[in-house]
C-alpha cells in the first residue's frame, strides 16, 4: 500500500503545483493589467509599443503673395493631439504664407481627460501623469508646445468650452493668458477709449465705466480697414455685459468711414447654422433657462451681423465641431444669411460631418489643417482650407514622442475612423456633451425667423 500511497500524494502535489503556476500566472496577468490602467489604457499601451513607420518632414515651400494682399490663419479645438498638429501648422503656415497672425479658437486642453499627447510624452520619459498633475501642467504644456511653435509671429487666443470644465474656470484663464488676452486691448486703448467717451449710444456707456485694460476673454483689435472681434460663447452664451461691448464695438465699426470688413471668431457657431446640432442653442442645453439665453443671445449677434452686412463685408468664423465646413449659414435665407466657415480642425479628435452633409472641398472631415484669410486691397477676404499632414511635422517635434503616437494621431484620431478613440487616456471627470446623435441630426435645422 506504501507505494500506492506514495503515488496519490505525488499526483496530488503535482496538482497543488499546477494550481499555484496556474493562479500565479492569473495574478501576474491581473497586476499587468492594473499598470496598464495606470499608465492610461491597454490599447494605447500596445498602440505605442507597435510598430509604425514615420513619414519624412518635407519643409513647405514659401508662396509669394500677391501685391497689396496680406494673410493671416486660422483654427481651433488642439486637444489630444494638438502637441503634435499644432507645431506642425506652425511649420506650414509660416513657412509658406508668412501670416500676419494664427488666431485660436478655443478648446485648448481635453481637461476632462488626459490629452494623448502629454500621456505618451510622460510615457516615453517613464513617467506617469496623474489627473492632478495632468490639471497643473495642461495649459502651461499648451504655451510651450503649441504657442512657442509660432516663435515672432502674433498669436490670438480665444476661450472655449473646455477651458471652462471643472477644476478650470475662466477667471483662472484670463490669468493664465493674461498677455495674450491683454495684447489686442493694448494696441486699441488710445483708440478705443477716445471712441467710448465720444459715443452717445447706451452700450458704449455702460463699458465707459468699465476697467479697460482688463485680460476679458472677448475683445477686437483692428489692422488695416479690418476690424477682428473675439467673442467668449465658452458657456454656449454671450453674457450681458459682453452684448453690451459687442454692440458698442459694432456700432463703432459702422460708423467708421475707415473699417470695411468685420471678422467675428467664438469658439461654438452662431444658432441655426448647417451644423447646429452642436452648436449655440443646441438641445444639449437641458436647462430651459440656460438654453434660453444660449438662443437669444445667439440672435442677437447674428441679427446685428446681419444688419451690418448691408454696409461691411462680413466674415463669422468658429469652430466648436472638429471637421472643416465653408457656408455654414448657407441654409438661411439670402437677405439674412452670413458668410460663416468651421474650421476646428487643429488636433482634436475628428468628427463626422453633420448628417446629410455630402463631403467635398468645403466639408470635410478626416483631415487638420487651418484657414487661410488672404486680405485683398478692397479689404475682402478669401478663404481657402490648408491641409496639414505628418510631413509637415518637425524633426524637433518627432523626437519628443513615441513614433507610433504620431501614426495614430493622423490615422486613428478620429470618430469616424475609430469611434472609441477617445477611451485611450484615463478620464478626470465626466466628458462634455457630444453632438447630437444621427438620429436627432437628421431633424429638419431651423430657418431663422426676423
Amino acid at each position: 500500500m506504501e507505494p500506492e500511497i506514495a503515488k496519490h500524494v505525488n499526483e496530488r502535489q503535482k496538482k497543488n503545483f499546477s494550481l499555484s503556476i496556474f493562479m500565479q500566472v492569473v495574478l501576474s496577468a491581473l497586476a499587468l493589467v492594473l499598470v496598464i490602467c495606470k499608465v492610461g489604457s491597454i490599447s494605447h499601451l500596445l498602440l505605442i509599443n507597435a510598430s509604425a513607420k514615420p513619414a519624412k518632414f518635407v519643409p513647405a515651400k514659401f508662396v509669394a503673395a500677391k501685391e497689396g494682399t496680406w494673410r493671416f490663419i486660422v483654427s481651433g479645438d488642439s486637444r489630444n493631439c494638438g502637441d503634435i498638429i499644432m507645431p506642425a501648422i506652425a511649420a506650414q503656415g509660416i513657412a509658406k504664407y508668412q501670416p500676419a497672425f494664427y488666431w485660436h479658437l478655443g478648446d485648448l486642453r481635453a481637461i476632462y481627460k488626459i490629452d494623448e499627447d502629454m500621456a505618451s510624452a510622460a510615457q516615453k520619459a517613464g513617467q506617469y501623469l496623474s489627473c492632478e498633475s495632468y490639471h497643473k501642467n495642461a495649459w502651461q504644456d499648451f504655451i510651450d508646445h503649441q504657442i512657442a511653435p509660432f516663435g515672432t509671429t502674433r498669436f490670438y487666443l480665444g476661450i472655449g468650452n473646455h477651458e471652462v470644465i471643472p477644476p478650470k474656470t475662466e477667471k483662472e484663464f484670463s490669468s493664465q493668458f493674461k498677455d495674450w488676452l491683454l495684447t489686442p486691448r493694448l494696441l486699441m486703448q488710445r483708440a478705443d477709449k477716445n471712441a467710448i467717451a465720444a459715443a452717445k449710444n447706451g452700450p458704449c456707456q455702460k463699458i465707459a465705466r468699465r476697467e479697460y485694460l482688463s485680460p476679458t476673454p472677448y475683445y477686437h483689435w483692428v489692422r488695416g480697414s479690418l476690424d477682428f472681434i473675439y467673442l467668449d460663447n465658452s458657456s454656449s452664451a454671450f453674457s450681458s455685459d459682453q452684448l453690451d461691448w459687442f454692440d458698442c464695438v459694432l456700432d463703432r465699426a459702422q460708423n467708421t468711414y475707415s473699417i470695411r470688413t468685420v471678422v467675428i471668431g467664438m469658439h461654438e457657431a452662431l444658432p441655426s447654422s448647417r451644423a447646429s446640432d452642436h452648436a449655440m442653442c443646441d438641445t444639449s442645453i437641458t436647462d430651459p433657462a440656460r438654453r434660453k439665453q444660449s438662443c437669444d443671445s445667439g440672435k442677437h449677434v447674428y441679427d446685428a451681423l446681419v444688419g451690418l452686412k448691408k454696409t461691411r463685408n462680413v466674415y463669422v468664423l468658429a469652430s466648436h465641431s472638429h471637421f472643416y465646413m465653408r457656408g455654414i449659414f448657407d441654409n438661411q435665407p439670402e437677405a439674412d444669411r452670413l458668410d460663416g466657415w468651421i474650421v476646428g480642425t487643429a488636433g482634436a479628435v475628428r468628427y463626422p460631418l453633420p448628417v446629410g452633409t455630402q463631403p467635398g472641398p468645403d466639408a470635410i472631415e478626416r483631415h487638420y489643417g487651418y484657414l487661410l484669410g488672404t486680405v485683398q486691397p478692397d479689404a475682402r477676404i478669401n478663404f481657402d482650407f490648408q491641409e496639414v499632414t505628418e510631413s509637415d511635422l518637425p524633426q524637433e517635434v518627432r523626437q519628443q514622442y513615441p513614433q507610433n503616437l504620431i501614426s495614430w494621431c493622423f490615422a486613428k484620431n478620429s470618430h469616424v475612423q475609430e469611434p472609441d478613440s477617445e477611451e485611450t487616456t484615463n478620464r478626470c471627470n465626466a466628458p462634455p456633451k457630444a453632438p447630437a446623435d444621427a438620429q436627432s441630426a437628421t431633424k429638419p435645422v431651423p430657418v431663422r425667423k426676423r
